[in-house]
C-alpha cells in the first residue's frame, strides 16, 4: 500500500476579501480534485483571506499510480486561471516508511 499527499499553496484573486468570496474560489477546486477519487480539503491558511492551502491524499496499490494521480491533481490546480499556484509539497509514503 502506498499513500501520497500534496499540499497546494494558492494565492487567490484580489476580490477574495471575505470568507464568502474565498469559499467561492476554494470550493470548485476541491470539488474538481475529488473527481480523481482523492481526499481533498482546505487545510491551511484558514484565517488568511487572500491565500488558501488545499491538501490532497491518495492511497493505491502501486507507487506509480499515486504519482500519476498527484500529477493530475497538480495539473488541474495549476491550470486554474483565477488563482496562482505558489508552491506544491508532495510526499510519497511507502510500506517501509
Amino acid at each position: 500500500m502506498y499513500t501520497g499527499t500534496a499540499l497546494f499553496d494558492l494565492l487567490l484573486p484580489g476580490d477574495s476579501r471575505s470568507l464568502k468570496a474565498k469559499r467561492s474560489y476554494v470550493r470548485p477546486i476541491v470539488a474538481a480534485l475529488r473527481r480523481f477519487e482523492v481526499s481533498a480539503a482546505e487545510v491551511g491558511a484558514l484565517d488568511l483571506l487572500g491565500r488558501a492551502e488545499i491538501g490532497v491524499a491518495v492511497v493505491a496499490a502501486e507507487a506509480a499510480h499515486v504519482r500519476d494521480v498527484l500529477d493530475s491533481c497538480e495539473r488541474l490546480v495549476a491550470a486554474r486561471p483565477e488563482i496562482d499556484l505558489l508552491s506544491v509539497r508532495r510526499d510519497l509514503h511507502t510500506p517501509e516508511t
